[in-house]
């Protein structure tokens, strides 16, 4: 009898059981492998970021200079295109580091 009145109770736990595993499994899996989407928004702001900062620091310090010394040649044109060649290496060497196999996926960092 006990048998009996305890089969709805296993075969429900059962059902929640999987459902839990089956929700903790894309969990997983959605952490493990990052969508397209939100790799792509994590990018563009990564890269918009190491862009932008170093052109407008090198800006603002081509402006500082100019105005300590005036002179035939400015520094805010030159300053801020070093910032820039500056900022799209240290966005290349980032996107490079992206695309590396990580230890996960079995890659040479093991």
């Amino acid at each position: 009898m006990n048998g009996k009145s305890n089969a709805p109770r296993d075969l429900a736990e059962r059902a929640l059981a999987r459902t839990i595993g089956a929700k903790a499994e894309r969990k997983m899996k959605a952490r493990q492998e990052p969508t397209a989407v939100w790799f792509g928004l994590r990018a563009m702001g990564v890269i918009g970021w190491s862009v932008a900062v170093p052109t407008l620091l090198g800006a603002a310090l081509g402006i500082w200079l100019d105005e300590k010394r005036p002179g035939r040649h400015g520094f805010t044109l030159a300053l801020m295109m070093a910032g820039l060649a500056l900022g799209c290496a240290n966005a290349w060497r980032w996107l490079a580091r992206q695309n590396e196999p990580g230890p996960e996926s079995g890659g040479p960092d093991d």
